[in-house]
Protein backbone atom coordinates (compact mmCIF):
# COMPACT_ATOMS: atom_id res chain seq x y z
CA UNK A 1 0.00 0.00 0.00
CA UNK A 2 2.77 2.23 0.86
CA UNK A 3 4.76 1.55 -2.44
CA UNK A 4 1.17 2.32 -4.02
CA UNK A 5 1.00 5.87 -2.75
CA UNK A 6 4.69 6.32 -3.78
CA UNK A 7 4.08 5.91 -7.15
CA UNK A 8 0.81 7.86 -7.42
CA UNK A 9 2.81 10.90 -5.59
CA UNK A 10 5.98 10.34 -7.85
CA UNK A 11 3.47 10.54 -11.13
CA UNK A 12 1.75 13.46 -10.04
CA UNK A 13 4.79 15.51 -9.13
CA UNK A 14 4.87 18.57 -11.01
CA UNK A 15 8.07 20.53 -11.85
CA UNK A 16 7.43 24.60 -10.93
CA UNK A 17 7.07 27.26 -13.97
CA UNK A 18 10.24 29.31 -12.22
CA UNK A 19 12.41 25.66 -12.27
CA UNK A 20 11.36 25.17 -15.66
CA UNK A 21 12.33 28.87 -16.96
CA UNK A 22 15.66 28.58 -14.96
CA UNK A 23 16.48 25.75 -16.92
CA UNK A 24 16.05 27.17 -20.25
CA UNK A 25 17.91 30.59 -19.21
CA UNK A 26 20.92 28.49 -18.37
CA UNK A 27 20.68 25.89 -21.54
CA UNK A 28 23.33 25.82 -24.14
CA UNK A 29 21.40 26.05 -27.14
CA UNK A 30 21.82 29.29 -28.78
CA UNK A 31 19.42 31.92 -28.99
CA UNK A 32 19.37 32.88 -32.38
CA UNK A 33 15.55 33.46 -33.69
CA UNK A 34 13.71 36.55 -33.60
CA UNK A 35 9.86 37.22 -34.43
CA UNK A 36 10.36 36.84 -38.20
CA UNK A 37 12.74 33.60 -37.84
CA UNK A 38 9.25 32.13 -35.61
CA UNK A 39 6.55 33.47 -38.22
CA UNK A 40 8.80 31.66 -40.84
CA UNK A 41 8.46 28.51 -39.27
CA UNK A 42 4.40 28.78 -38.54
CA UNK A 43 3.76 29.31 -42.17
CA UNK A 44 6.28 26.84 -42.82
CA UNK A 45 4.80 24.07 -41.34
CA UNK A 46 1.09 25.33 -41.53
CA UNK A 47 0.87 26.62 -45.03
CA UNK A 48 3.14 24.29 -47.45
CA UNK A 49 1.20 20.91 -46.23
CA UNK A 50 -2.51 22.48 -46.10
CA UNK A 51 -2.37 24.50 -50.04
CA UNK A 52 0.03 22.13 -51.50
CA UNK A 53 -1.64 18.34 -50.41
CA UNK A 54 -4.37 17.76 -48.02
CA UNK A 55 -6.35 20.58 -49.56
CA UNK A 56 -7.12 18.46 -52.42
CA UNK A 57 -8.65 15.48 -49.80
CA UNK A 58 -10.78 17.50 -47.83
CA UNK A 59 -12.42 18.42 -50.79
CA UNK A 60 -12.53 14.94 -52.51
CA UNK A 61 -12.58 12.71 -49.78
CA UNK A 62 -10.77 9.30 -48.91
CA UNK A 63 -11.83 5.46 -48.23
CA UNK A 64 -11.84 6.75 -44.90
CA UNK A 65 -14.16 9.91 -44.84
CA UNK A 66 -16.30 12.10 -46.66
CA UNK A 67 -15.28 15.46 -48.79
CA UNK A 68 -16.15 18.84 -47.83
CA UNK A 69 -16.63 19.69 -51.62
CA UNK A 70 -16.77 23.54 -52.06
CA UNK A 71 -17.79 23.93 -48.30
CA UNK A 72 -14.05 23.23 -47.76
CA UNK A 73 -14.22 26.96 -47.06
CA UNK A 74 -16.31 26.40 -43.63
CA UNK A 75 -14.29 23.39 -42.71
CA UNK A 76 -11.38 25.91 -43.17
CA UNK A 77 -13.52 28.54 -40.87
CA UNK A 78 -14.65 25.98 -38.39
CA UNK A 79 -10.95 24.70 -38.33
CA UNK A 80 -9.32 28.38 -37.70
CA UNK A 81 -12.30 29.14 -35.32
CA UNK A 82 -10.58 25.44 -33.04
CA UNK A 83 -7.46 27.19 -33.74
CA UNK A 84 -7.47 30.58 -32.61
CA UNK A 85 -9.16 29.58 -28.97
CA UNK A 86 -5.61 27.21 -28.43
CA UNK A 87 -3.49 29.73 -30.79
CA UNK A 88 -4.62 32.07 -28.03
CA UNK A 89 -3.38 29.54 -25.22
CA UNK A 90 -0.31 29.01 -26.55
CA UNK A 91 0.47 32.50 -26.82
CA UNK A 92 -0.13 32.91 -22.99
CA UNK A 93 1.81 29.74 -21.66
CA UNK A 94 4.44 30.38 -24.31
CA UNK A 95 5.31 33.50 -23.23
CA UNK A 96 5.25 32.76 -19.26
CA UNK A 97 7.27 29.37 -19.47
CA UNK A 98 9.65 30.14 -22.56
CA UNK A 99 11.36 26.90 -23.18
CA UNK A 100 11.48 23.95 -25.43
CA UNK A 101 9.03 21.36 -25.28
CA UNK A 102 6.31 22.87 -26.15
CA UNK A 103 3.04 21.26 -24.80
CA UNK A 104 4.98 18.27 -22.95
CA UNK A 105 6.57 21.05 -20.52
CA UNK A 106 3.88 22.88 -20.35
CA UNK A 107 1.91 19.70 -18.94
CA UNK A 108 4.67 18.88 -16.46
CA UNK A 109 4.01 21.81 -15.24
CA UNK A 110 0.81 22.01 -14.50
CA UNK A 111 -0.66 18.25 -14.61
CA UNK A 112 2.82 16.08 -13.29
CA UNK A 113 5.09 13.31 -14.53
CA UNK A 114 3.20 10.88 -15.86
CA UNK A 115 0.91 12.96 -17.99
CA UNK A 116 3.55 14.75 -19.49
CA UNK A 117 5.09 11.84 -20.62
CA UNK A 118 2.37 11.02 -22.33
CA UNK A 119 1.98 14.07 -24.42
CA UNK A 120 5.49 14.23 -25.24
CA UNK A 121 4.72 10.58 -26.59
CA UNK A 122 1.71 12.03 -28.39
CA UNK A 123 3.83 14.46 -29.56
CA UNK A 124 6.57 12.22 -31.06
CA UNK A 125 3.03 11.27 -33.30
CA UNK A 126 2.07 14.26 -34.25
CA UNK A 127 5.84 15.33 -35.71
CA UNK A 128 7.51 11.99 -36.44
CA UNK A 129 4.92 10.35 -37.90
CA UNK A 130 3.15 13.30 -39.62
CA UNK A 131 6.73 13.84 -41.43
CA UNK A 132 6.30 10.36 -43.13
CA UNK A 133 3.13 11.77 -44.96
CA UNK A 134 4.76 15.04 -45.55
CA UNK A 135 8.03 13.23 -46.95
CA UNK A 136 5.66 10.76 -49.28
CA UNK A 137 4.10 13.82 -51.04
CA UNK A 138 7.72 15.38 -51.13
CA UNK A 139 8.59 12.39 -53.29
CA UNK A 140 5.01 13.03 -55.48
CA UNK A 141 5.94 16.45 -56.14
CA UNK A 142 9.40 15.50 -57.13
CA UNK A 143 8.53 12.98 -60.17
CA UNK A 144 6.28 15.23 -61.00
CA UNK A 145 9.26 17.72 -61.33
CA UNK A 146 11.21 15.50 -63.62
CA UNK A 147 8.75 14.45 -65.92
CA UNK A 148 8.63 18.35 -66.87
CA UNK A 149 12.31 17.41 -68.14
CA UNK A 150 11.42 14.27 -70.41
CA UNK A 151 13.11 15.67 -73.35
CA UNK A 152 15.90 16.57 -71.43
CA UNK A 153 16.98 13.58 -69.19
CA UNK A 154 17.61 10.07 -69.92
CA UNK A 155 14.22 8.17 -69.27
CA UNK A 156 15.52 5.94 -66.97
CA UNK A 157 16.01 9.22 -64.82
CA UNK A 158 12.73 10.49 -65.07
CA UNK A 159 11.00 7.32 -64.89
CA UNK A 160 12.75 5.27 -62.60
CA UNK A 161 11.16 2.24 -60.97
CA UNK A 162 8.05 2.28 -58.92
CA UNK A 163 9.40 0.35 -56.09
CA UNK A 164 12.43 3.29 -55.66
CA UNK A 165 9.55 5.84 -55.01
CA UNK A 166 7.04 4.07 -52.94
CA UNK A 167 6.88 2.06 -49.54
CA UNK A 168 5.62 -1.76 -50.23
CA UNK A 169 2.35 -0.71 -48.47
CA UNK A 170 1.75 2.08 -51.08
CA UNK A 171 3.23 -0.50 -53.82
CA UNK A 172 0.55 -3.32 -52.85
CA UNK A 173 -2.25 -0.52 -53.11
CA UNK A 174 -0.61 0.21 -56.62
CA UNK A 175 -0.76 -3.23 -57.61
CA UNK A 176 -4.10 -4.19 -56.66
CA UNK A 177 -5.55 -0.75 -58.38
CA UNK A 178 -4.01 -1.17 -61.92
CA UNK A 179 -4.45 -4.62 -61.84
CA UNK A 180 -0.88 -6.07 -61.75
CA UNK A 181 0.89 -8.54 -60.43
CA UNK A 182 3.15 -7.35 -57.98
CA UNK A 183 5.94 -9.63 -58.78
CA UNK A 184 5.84 -7.78 -62.48
CA UNK A 185 6.95 -4.29 -60.80
CA UNK A 186 8.72 -5.19 -57.34
CA UNK A 187 11.93 -7.26 -56.24
CA UNK A 188 11.64 -9.98 -53.44
CA UNK A 189 13.54 -11.54 -50.79
CA UNK A 190 13.09 -15.35 -51.09
CA UNK A 191 14.12 -16.98 -47.68
CA UNK A 192 14.61 -20.43 -46.64
CA UNK A 193 11.49 -21.12 -44.79
CA UNK A 194 9.23 -20.29 -48.23
CA UNK A 195 8.94 -16.31 -46.65
CA UNK A 196 8.63 -13.78 -49.22
CA UNK A 197 9.68 -10.38 -48.10
CA UNK A 198 9.24 -7.27 -51.08
CA UNK A 199 11.84 -5.14 -51.05
CA UNK A 200 10.31 -1.47 -51.50
CA UNK A 201 11.88 2.13 -50.40
CA UNK A 202 11.00 5.47 -51.19
CA UNK A 203 14.64 6.89 -51.62
CA UNK A 204 13.89 10.19 -52.56
CA UNK A 205 11.75 10.72 -48.92
CA UNK A 206 14.88 9.19 -47.38
CA UNK A 207 17.21 11.32 -49.16
CA UNK A 208 15.46 14.33 -48.08
CA UNK A 209 14.66 13.28 -44.66
CA UNK A 210 18.69 12.85 -44.06
CA UNK A 211 19.88 16.00 -46.12
CA UNK A 212 17.41 18.00 -43.66
CA UNK A 213 18.66 16.21 -40.71
CA UNK A 214 22.55 17.02 -41.48
CA UNK A 215 21.20 20.93 -42.31
CA UNK A 216 19.53 21.18 -38.05
CA UNK A 217 22.79 19.59 -36.82
CA UNK A 218 24.86 22.63 -38.77
CA UNK A 219 22.67 24.97 -36.46
CA UNK A 220 18.91 26.80 -36.17
CA UNK A 221 19.58 29.85 -37.65
CA UNK A 222 21.06 28.26 -40.69
CA UNK A 223 18.54 26.00 -41.06
CA UNK A 224 15.60 29.03 -40.96
CA UNK A 225 17.54 30.49 -43.31
CA UNK A 226 16.78 28.04 -45.69
CA UNK A 227 13.32 28.06 -44.92
CA UNK A 228 12.92 31.51 -45.21
CA UNK A 229 13.79 31.47 -49.06
CA UNK A 230 11.65 28.27 -49.46
CA UNK A 231 8.90 30.35 -47.94
CA UNK A 232 9.30 32.89 -49.84
CA UNK A 233 8.72 30.87 -53.16
CA UNK A 234 5.89 29.02 -51.46
CA UNK A 235 3.99 32.12 -50.73
CA UNK A 236 4.73 34.03 -53.90
CA UNK A 237 3.61 30.75 -55.75
CA UNK A 238 0.21 30.35 -53.67
CA UNK A 239 -0.60 33.95 -54.02
CA UNK A 240 0.20 33.97 -58.09
CA UNK A 241 -2.40 31.22 -57.97
CA UNK A 242 -5.15 32.82 -56.06
CA UNK A 243 -4.31 35.71 -58.57
CA UNK A 244 -4.44 34.15 -61.78
CA UNK A 245 -6.78 31.18 -60.95
CA UNK A 246 -9.37 34.20 -59.91
CA UNK A 247 -9.84 34.76 -63.75
CA UNK A 248 -10.76 31.11 -64.18
CA UNK A 249 -13.28 30.82 -61.73
CA UNK A 250 -16.90 29.49 -62.95
CA UNK A 251 -19.40 29.79 -60.22
CA UNK A 252 -21.06 26.64 -61.15
CA UNK A 253 -17.87 24.73 -60.06
CA UNK A 254 -19.08 25.37 -56.86
CA UNK A 255 -22.27 23.78 -56.89
CA UNK A 256 -23.25 21.67 -55.45
CA UNK A 257 -21.83 23.33 -52.66
CA UNK A 258 -21.48 20.92 -50.15
CA UNK A 259 -22.59 17.17 -51.15
CA UNK A 260 -21.84 15.71 -48.41
CA UNK A 261 -23.55 17.91 -45.94
CA UNK A 262 -22.77 18.19 -42.28
CA UNK A 263 -20.35 14.95 -41.99
CA UNK A 264 -18.54 16.08 -45.31
CA UNK A 265 -17.55 19.26 -43.51
CA UNK A 266 -16.59 18.41 -40.02
CA UNK A 267 -14.33 15.44 -41.48
CA UNK A 268 -12.91 18.28 -44.05
CA UNK A 269 -11.92 20.13 -40.86
CA UNK A 270 -10.52 17.37 -39.10
CA UNK A 271 -8.39 16.71 -42.20
CA UNK A 272 -7.64 20.40 -42.16
CA UNK A 273 -6.11 20.54 -38.45
CA UNK A 274 -2.78 18.23 -40.11
CA UNK A 275 -1.27 21.58 -41.27
CA UNK A 276 -2.35 23.31 -37.82
CA UNK A 277 0.65 21.93 -35.67
CA UNK A 278 2.55 24.53 -36.74
CA UNK A 279 1.55 26.13 -33.76
CA UNK A 280 2.76 23.68 -31.16
CA UNK A 281 6.16 24.09 -34.09
CA UNK A 282 6.77 27.56 -32.57
CA UNK A 283 6.72 27.15 -29.25
CA UNK A 284 9.46 23.92 -29.38
CA UNK A 285 11.79 26.72 -30.38
CA UNK A 286 11.27 29.07 -27.37
CA UNK A 287 14.22 28.06 -26.09
CA UNK A 288 16.41 29.30 -29.11
CA UNK A 289 14.29 32.88 -29.62
CA UNK A 290 15.81 36.12 -28.04
CA UNK A 291 12.94 37.60 -26.52
CA UNK A 292 10.46 34.93 -26.18
CA UNK A 293 8.02 36.85 -24.20
CA UNK A 294 7.26 39.53 -26.66
CA UNK A 295 7.89 37.36 -29.75
CA UNK A 296 6.19 34.02 -29.33
CA UNK A 297 2.66 35.55 -28.82
CA UNK A 298 2.89 37.70 -32.33
CA UNK A 299 4.01 34.95 -34.30
CA UNK A 300 1.59 32.21 -33.30
CA UNK A 301 -1.27 34.88 -33.86
CA UNK A 302 0.37 36.52 -36.80
CA UNK A 303 0.48 32.51 -38.68
CA UNK A 304 -3.03 31.83 -37.70
CA UNK A 305 -4.39 34.90 -39.15
CA UNK A 306 -2.11 35.00 -42.27
CA UNK A 307 -2.59 31.08 -43.31
CA UNK A 308 -6.08 30.78 -42.53
CA UNK A 309 -6.73 33.79 -45.17
CA UNK A 310 -4.44 32.07 -47.75
CA UNK A 311 -6.37 28.80 -47.07
CA UNK A 312 -9.76 30.59 -47.93
CA UNK A 313 -8.82 32.11 -50.88
CA UNK A 314 -6.84 29.34 -52.60
CA UNK A 315 -9.66 26.46 -51.77
CA UNK A 316 -12.44 29.36 -53.48
CA UNK A 317 -9.87 29.51 -56.80
CA UNK A 318 -9.38 25.72 -56.78
CA UNK A 319 -13.12 24.55 -56.49
CA UNK A 320 -14.15 27.35 -58.52
CA UNK A 321 -11.53 26.32 -61.32
CA UNK A 322 -11.98 22.58 -61.11
CA UNK A 323 -15.19 20.57 -60.87
CA UNK A 324 -14.80 18.84 -57.48
CA UNK A 325 -15.07 15.13 -59.72
CA UNK A 326 -11.55 16.50 -61.74
CA UNK A 327 -9.87 17.78 -58.45
CA UNK A 328 -6.83 15.42 -58.26
CA UNK A 329 -5.73 15.19 -54.50
CA UNK A 330 -2.17 14.83 -55.12
CA UNK A 331 -1.30 17.76 -56.43
CA UNK A 332 -4.90 19.77 -56.53
CA UNK A 333 -2.96 22.94 -57.62
CA UNK A 334 -0.45 22.15 -59.85
CA UNK A 335 -3.55 19.89 -61.73
CA UNK A 336 -6.04 22.89 -61.90
CA UNK A 337 -3.35 25.02 -63.71
CA UNK A 338 -3.19 22.14 -65.93
CA UNK A 339 -6.68 21.68 -66.48
CA UNK A 340 -7.11 25.11 -67.47
CA UNK A 341 -4.37 24.66 -70.39
CA UNK A 342 -1.00 26.45 -68.25
CA UNK A 343 1.15 23.88 -68.62
CA UNK A 344 4.13 25.57 -67.90
CA UNK A 345 2.93 27.41 -65.05
CA UNK A 346 1.92 23.51 -63.32
CA UNK A 347 5.60 22.95 -63.73
CA UNK A 348 6.19 26.36 -61.87
CA UNK A 349 3.64 25.23 -58.91
CA UNK A 350 5.80 21.90 -58.70
CA UNK A 351 8.63 23.74 -57.82
CA UNK A 352 7.20 26.00 -55.57
CA UNK A 353 5.34 22.93 -53.72
CA UNK A 354 8.84 21.30 -53.70
CA UNK A 355 10.14 24.26 -51.61
CA UNK A 356 6.98 24.31 -49.30
CA UNK A 357 7.22 20.74 -48.44
CA UNK A 358 10.51 20.90 -47.95
CA UNK A 359 10.33 23.99 -45.57
CA UNK A 360 7.82 21.81 -43.82
CA UNK A 361 9.87 18.54 -43.08
CA UNK A 362 12.72 20.98 -41.36
CA UNK A 363 9.90 22.31 -39.02
CA UNK A 364 8.37 18.87 -37.92
CA UNK A 365 12.00 17.48 -37.77
CA UNK A 366 12.94 20.71 -35.78
CA UNK A 367 9.72 20.03 -33.58
CA UNK A 368 10.51 15.69 -33.10
CA UNK A 369 14.11 16.93 -32.02
CA UNK A 370 13.49 19.32 -29.86
CA UNK A 371 11.20 17.63 -27.92
CA UNK A 372 12.88 14.35 -27.14
CA UNK A 373 15.58 16.60 -26.08
CA UNK A 374 13.35 18.10 -23.32
CA UNK A 375 11.90 14.30 -22.33
CA UNK A 376 15.38 13.50 -22.39
CA UNK A 377 16.72 16.41 -20.23
CA UNK A 378 14.22 15.67 -17.78
CA UNK A 379 15.22 11.79 -17.72
CA UNK A 380 12.61 10.16 -19.27
CA UNK A 381 15.05 8.80 -21.80
CA UNK A 382 18.89 8.32 -21.37
CA UNK A 383 20.59 11.88 -20.66
CA UNK A 384 23.53 10.84 -23.03
CA UNK A 385 21.12 11.78 -25.80
CA UNK A 386 21.14 14.84 -24.89
CA UNK A 387 24.64 15.81 -25.56
CA UNK A 388 25.41 19.11 -27.27
CA UNK A 389 27.76 19.64 -30.23
CA UNK A 390 30.40 21.60 -29.21
CA UNK A 391 30.81 23.60 -32.68
CA UNK A 392 27.27 23.60 -33.63
CA UNK A 393 25.18 24.25 -30.22
CA UNK A 394 22.65 21.30 -31.43
CA UNK A 395 21.28 18.14 -30.12
CA UNK A 396 22.84 16.25 -32.92
CA UNK A 397 22.61 12.83 -31.54
CA UNK A 398 18.96 13.91 -31.14
CA UNK A 399 18.63 14.99 -34.47
CA UNK A 400 19.80 11.90 -35.77
CA UNK A 401 17.27 9.76 -33.80
CA UNK A 402 14.32 12.07 -35.15
CA UNK A 403 15.36 11.55 -38.67
CA UNK A 404 15.87 7.52 -38.45
CA UNK A 405 13.02 7.47 -36.79
CA UNK A 406 11.33 8.92 -39.93
CA UNK A 407 13.57 7.10 -42.49
CA UNK A 408 12.81 3.65 -40.72
CA UNK A 409 8.76 4.08 -39.97
CA UNK A 410 8.10 5.34 -43.79
CA UNK A 411 9.26 2.27 -44.77
CA UNK A 412 6.55 0.21 -43.59
CA UNK A 413 3.97 2.73 -41.95
CA UNK A 414 0.55 3.11 -43.99
CA UNK A 415 0.80 6.94 -45.29
CA UNK A 416 -2.51 7.64 -45.38
CA UNK A 417 -3.51 6.54 -42.14
CA UNK A 418 -0.10 8.70 -40.81
CA UNK A 419 -1.46 11.78 -41.84
CA UNK A 420 -4.98 11.27 -39.74
CA UNK A 421 -2.55 9.87 -36.48
CA UNK A 422 -1.21 13.41 -36.66
CA UNK A 423 -4.55 15.18 -36.58
CA UNK A 424 -5.35 13.46 -33.77
CA UNK A 425 -2.27 14.39 -32.14
CA UNK A 426 -2.70 17.90 -32.79
CA UNK A 427 -6.17 18.12 -31.46
CA UNK A 428 -4.72 16.37 -27.96
CA UNK A 429 -1.58 19.12 -27.62
CA UNK A 430 -4.37 21.51 -28.39
CA UNK A 431 -6.88 20.61 -25.71
CA UNK A 432 -3.80 20.06 -23.22
CA UNK A 433 -2.62 23.14 -23.90
CA UNK A 434 -5.98 24.84 -23.00
CA UNK A 435 -6.43 23.02 -19.86
CA UNK A 436 -2.48 24.19 -18.43
CA UNK A 437 -3.46 27.69 -19.14
CA UNK A 438 -6.82 27.18 -16.82
CA UNK A 439 -4.87 25.37 -14.35
CA UNK A 440 -2.04 28.06 -14.21
CA UNK A 441 -4.29 30.71 -14.11
CA UNK A 442 -5.44 29.07 -10.60
CA UNK A 443 -1.84 27.91 -9.25
CA UNK A 444 0.24 30.43 -10.41
CA UNK A 445 -1.95 33.61 -10.46
CA UNK A 446 0.80 36.25 -9.35
CA UNK A 447 3.29 35.26 -11.80
CA UNK A 448 3.89 37.53 -14.96
CA UNK A 449 2.13 36.97 -17.99
CA UNK A 450 3.21 39.09 -20.72
CA UNK A 451 0.41 38.15 -22.77
CA UNK A 452 -3.38 36.58 -21.66
CA UNK A 453 -5.83 34.66 -23.45
CA UNK A 454 -8.94 37.26 -23.38
CA UNK A 455 -12.15 36.63 -21.80
CA UNK A 456 -10.76 33.43 -19.75
CA UNK A 457 -11.46 30.80 -18.85
CA UNK A 458 -14.13 31.09 -21.99
CA UNK A 459 -11.89 30.99 -24.61
CA UNK A 460 -9.97 28.24 -23.30
CA UNK A 461 -12.86 26.15 -22.51
CA UNK A 462 -14.19 26.92 -26.22
CA UNK A 463 -11.17 25.67 -27.92
CA UNK A 464 -11.34 22.17 -25.43
CA UNK A 465 -15.23 21.99 -26.77
CA UNK A 466 -14.06 22.27 -30.50
CA UNK A 467 -10.87 19.83 -30.63
CA UNK A 468 -13.18 17.50 -28.64
CA UNK A 469 -16.13 17.69 -30.99
CA UNK A 470 -13.75 17.12 -34.54
CA UNK A 471 -12.45 14.54 -32.54
CA UNK A 472 -15.54 12.84 -31.98
CA UNK A 473 -16.62 13.22 -35.66
CA UNK A 474 -13.89 11.43 -36.59
CA UNK A 475 -14.63 8.79 -33.54
CA UNK A 476 -17.94 8.37 -34.67
CA UNK A 477 -17.21 7.50 -37.82
CA UNK A 478 -14.79 3.92 -36.64
CA UNK A 479 -12.02 5.39 -38.51
CA UNK A 480 -8.66 3.19 -38.35
CA UNK A 481 -7.03 6.43 -37.49
CA UNK A 482 -8.97 6.40 -34.25
CA UNK A 483 -8.22 2.81 -33.19
CA UNK A 484 -4.61 3.38 -33.69
CA UNK A 485 -4.22 6.44 -31.82
CA UNK A 486 -5.38 4.14 -29.10
CA UNK A 487 -3.03 1.73 -29.39
CA UNK A 488 0.21 4.58 -29.92
CA UNK A 489 -1.21 5.70 -26.42
CA UNK A 490 -1.24 2.42 -24.75
CA UNK A 491 2.37 2.11 -26.20
CA UNK A 492 3.53 4.82 -24.69
CA UNK A 493 1.87 4.14 -21.34
CA UNK A 494 3.90 0.24 -21.28
CA UNK A 495 7.09 2.30 -22.24
CA UNK A 496 6.62 4.48 -19.16
CA UNK A 497 5.82 2.23 -16.82
CA UNK A 498 8.30 -0.40 -17.92
CA UNK A 499 11.50 1.59 -18.30
CA UNK A 500 11.05 5.71 -18.01
CA UNK A 501 9.23 6.10 -14.51
CA UNK A 502 12.00 3.74 -13.77
CA UNK A 503 15.05 5.49 -15.15
CA UNK A 504 13.39 8.80 -14.01
CA UNK A 505 13.82 7.04 -10.12
CA UNK A 506 17.53 5.92 -11.16
CA UNK A 507 18.30 9.36 -12.62
CA UNK A 508 17.58 11.09 -9.10
CA UNK A 509 18.88 9.26 -6.77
Amino acid sequence: MERFKTILKNIAERRSPQELIDEGVHSELKKTLNVFDLIVIGIGAVVGTGIFTIIGSAIIGSTDGLGAGSAVVISMCLAAIASVFSALSYSEIAAMIPVAGSAYTYTYATMGEFMAWMVGWILMLEYAIGNITVASAWTGYFVQLLKGFKHVLPTWVVNYPLWLRNDYRSMYEICNRQGINPHDVMPFLNLPCGIEIPIAANIPAIFIVLVLTILLIKGIKESTKVATIMVGVNLFIILSFIIVGAFYVRPENWMPFAPNGVEGIFTGAFVIFFAYVGFDAISTAAEETKNPQRDLPIAILGTLILCTILYICAALVLTGVVPLHFIDTQAPLAHAMRFVGIHWYAGLISVGALCALTTVLLIYQLGTTRILFAMSRDNFLPKSLNAIHKKFKTPHIMTWIAGLIVVICGLFMDLNISAELCNFGTFTSFIIICIAVLILRKTEPNRDRPFKVPFCPWFPIFGIISCLGLMYCKFSAKATSALYFIIWLAIGFLIYALYSYHEKRRCEK
